[in-house]
């Protein structure tokens, strides 16, 4: 095995690594982004309860 073997490996190693490192970031941030998306509906969800509750108490306070 001459020079330009061993550097030709080691630069295809180095090319490897690089696309697997590549490929855990966007997983990660895929998951980083999936995890927002769960956390942005949550204060929705509690707005939304929020407006049911005092729509009820508006009907409930008109009605006695």
């Amino acid at each position: 095995m001459g020079i330009k073997d061993q550097f030709q490996d080691k630069a295809q190693d180095l090319a490897d690594k690089a696309k697997s490192a590549m490929g855990g970031a966007k997983d990660e941030a895929s998951e980083r982004a999936s995890q927002a998306g769960e956390r942005s509906q949550k204060p929705q969800e509690s707005l939304d309860d929020a407006q049911q509750e005092a729509e009820d108490r508006l009907k409930r306070d008109y009605d006695a």
